[in-house]
């Protein structure tokens, strides 16, 4: 049966599946959870089949329901297409702009710069969705990403927005107790303080003389967080591979010590990536020039860093 108002329907519907969540559907929806609990009975009432099989703990989507969420993202990133084609007409940004960025470098860095760009840009809204996770940015429907990568995934666009050095280190305690490596290979006798959500967290990759160098760590302490690896690495308790982002201040106070510097992984950098799309929103592209511009070659938390 035909819908009075298909796109609100595939909207909400669409919302819960990426949410996993009423709640989180209502709260990017800003709407209540009633409202959108009636939304999805609505919807089901009228299409005569359940989509979403409901349980005290999880909400997971039965085969129509699968079925109908792929045709569901797909209208609704044409009909998001087709107004960005006509917002690109107007060249003044406006509209929802729904960003995923790393935990760590959106509290630290991109938050402050969030709210600078929307003084510029008063007629702009930003949903801000921070995980450690590598979302899929079509499936998830967001507008953009902030990655941090040694190569941008090819499926997507990628546009620079800075170097991001990653340097070894510990604290001044830890390097005199267990000694100061004088190249990567050392690292395998040292406490590692792993960072789970690398690609592959237990191998860290150096370049040399002759080319890339990689060693096999281990350690006490692994966690998905960099918070709680920087915390104990300030405590004595290993070494870190950590980018400058998060810890140049640590190294200018001297709380961390680094070391191996003249093996350094320059191919590492920080990426907005946005799906290929014919028609490129004033607000996306705003946003990102915006980016580029604050963090550049040289981004301000590398300023007077050895």
């Amino acid at each position: 049966m035909a819908l009075s108002d298909p796109l609100e329907g595939m909207t909400v519907f669409a919302a819960v599946v990426e949410a996993e969540s009423f709640t989180g559907a209502a709260r990017s929806l800003r709407n209540s959870k009633a409202a959108v609990s009636t939304q999805i009975q609505k919807l089901e009432d009228r299409l005569g089949v359940r989509l979403l099989n409901r349980t005290t703990r999880r909400l997971s989507l039965t085969d129509e329901g699968r079925a109908f969420y792929d045709h569901c993202r797909r209208i609704l990133d044409e009909a998001r297409e087709a107004a960005d084609a006509l917002d690109s007409l107007n060249t003044v940004p406006r509209g929802l702009l729904r960003v995923n960025a790393p935990m760590s470098f959106g509290i630290l860095h991109l938050g402050s710069a969030i709210a600078d760009f929307m003084q510029s840009y008063p007629e702009i809204e930003i949903d801000l969705v921070l995980n450690d996770r590598q979302i899929d940015v079509v499936e998830d429907g967001f507008d953009l990403a902030i990655r941090i990568a040694r190569l941008p995934d090819s499926s997507l666009i990628a546009r620079r927005l800075a170097p991001c050095r990653i340097l070894v280190a510990a604290s001044p305690s830890y390097w005199d107790r267990r000694g100061r490596p004088g190249h990567p290979s050392e690292l395998k006798d040292h406490d590692a303080l792993i960072y789970d959500y690398l690609s592959e967290p237990d191998t860290w990759t150096f370049n040399g003389p002759d080319g890339r160098i990689s060693v096999n760590v281990q350690g006490r302490i692994r966690a998905n967080n960099g918070e709680v690896l920087l915390q104990a690495a300030k405590q004595g308790l290993g070494v870190c591979l950590t980018p400058t982002f998060f810890c140049s201040d640590e190294v200018k106070n001297c709380s961390l010590e680094t070391v191996l510097s003249e093996f350094e992984d320059h191919s590492v950098s920080i990426y907005a990536v946005y799906p290929h799309r014919r028609h490129l929103s004033p607000r996306v592209r705003a946003f990102v020039d915006f980016l580029a511009e604050r963090f550049g070659d040289t981004p301000y938390w590398d300023s007077g860093f050895a």
